[in-house]
C-alpha cells in the first residue's frame, strides 16, 4: 500500500508506521485488529517483481525502505497475546506491524481503578469510565529490535494528529518482537 498523502518520515519504519495508519484510517473505525509483514521493498522488487508490480511499487521512485504486506485476519475469539505466540515469520520479513483499537484511560484515572477486578470486569470499568478515550495504535518492529508506534485518538482523527514515537506501546512491542524469537 503507498499513501500519498503520508509525510516523509525521517526513517523507513516510521514511514511505514504512518502509511499502515493512513490505510487504516480509512477504513474507518470500530475495525478488527490488522497484522502487517514488513518487506524490505528494494528486496520485493528484484525477488517478486509480479508481487511489487500488483503493488504499484515501480510507480516510487524511492528504492529503499519498508511495505507493508496485510496478513490473513486476525481471529477475534483468541487474546491477542496468545495469537502473537503463534506467529512465526519467514526470513524475507524485516518486521511487522500490528493496528489495533483499544479503550485507554488518561493517567489520571489510575487511581482510580478498582482494586481485585477481573479482566472481564475491568474492561466493563474502563468503557463506561467517563474519561475514556478510543484510541489506534499502530505498532511495528524489525529484526533488529527497532521499534516505531502511531496512536490516534478517535476524537482527534486527523493526519495531523497522529502521535509517533518508538515506546508508547511497549507491550505490544515486546509481543511483537517476540515473533522473531527462534
Amino acid at each position: 500500500m503507498t499513501m500519498s498523502n503520508t509525510p516523509m518520515a525521517a526513517n523507513p519504519l516510521t514511514r511505514a508506521v504512518l502509511e499502515i495508519d493512513e490505510y487504516v484510517s480509512g477504513l474507518g473505525w470500530d475495525q478488527p485488529a490488522r497484522l502487517f509483514a514488513l518487506v524490505d521493498t528494494a528486496r520485493l522488487r528484484s525477488e517478486q517483481p509480479s508481487l511489487a508490480d500488483r503493488l504499484g511499487l515501480d510507480d516510487e521512485p524511492e528504492n529503499s525502505g519498508l511495505t507493508p504486506i496485510e496478513q490473513d485476519e486476525v481471529p477475534t475469539g483468541k487474546p491477542l497475546d496468545e495469537f502473537l505466540a503463534t506467529i512465526a515469520w519467514p526470513d524475507a520479513v524485516a518486521g511487522c506491524a500490528l493496528a489495533v483499537e483499544r479503550l485507554m484511560l488518561p493517567p489520571s484515572a489510575e487511581a482510580q481503578v478498582p482494586r481485585d477486578l477481573d479482566e472481564a470486569a475491568l474492561s466493563k470499568w474502563v468503557a463506561e469510565h467517563p474519561e475514556r478515550q478510543e484510541v489506534r495504535m499502530t505498532v511495528a518492529v524489525q529484526r533488529d529490535g527497532t521499534r516505531e508506534s502511531a496512536l490516534r485518538l478517535r476524537e482527534k482523527d486527523s493526519p495531523t494528529e497522529v502521535l509517533t514515537g518508538s515506546d508508547l506501546v511497549p507491550g505490544l512491542a515486546e509481543a511483537l518482537a517476540a515473533t522473531f524469537e527462534e
